[in-house]
């Protein structure tokens, strides 16, 4: 098993996942319009791709990513969590991408080792 180093690599950093999720989903999604057909190939592919720059990073966490695609037309989507965990160790944060078909949620959840 790893070692981890205690101090800044053991604080989960929302800013840092926002951004990296973002860059998966854009990766994954980029300029597409909705397209029913792909909806669970993209949703596997950000999920995956979430998942792998999260490892890569080396910080001492298990994770839990989850992801949404929604078609723009009008309806609501309402969506929420809720955990029972150690506050100081442990973190998450929801990551809101759209283009003008379609709406992106991904839920990423850290859980320290």
């Amino acid at each position: 098993m790893e070692e981890y180093n205690s101090g800044d690599e053991a604080v989960f950093n929302a800013d840092d996942v926002n951004i990296s999720v973002k860059e998966c989903i854009e990766g994954v999604i980029g300029g597409a319009d909705y397209n029913q057909s792909k909806v669970n190939q993209w949703t596997a592919g950000i999920v995956q791709h979430s998942l792998t720059h999260l490892v890569k990073q080396g910080r001492p966490f298990k994770y839990i990513v989850n992801c949404t695609i929604m078609q723009k037309s009008g309806a609501g989507l309402h969506t929420a969590n809720s955990c029972y965990w150690d506050t100081a160790a442990d973190g998450s944060c929801t990551v809101r991408w759209e283009n003008r078909t379609m709406y992106c949620v991904v839920g990423v959840f850290a859980v320290a080792l």
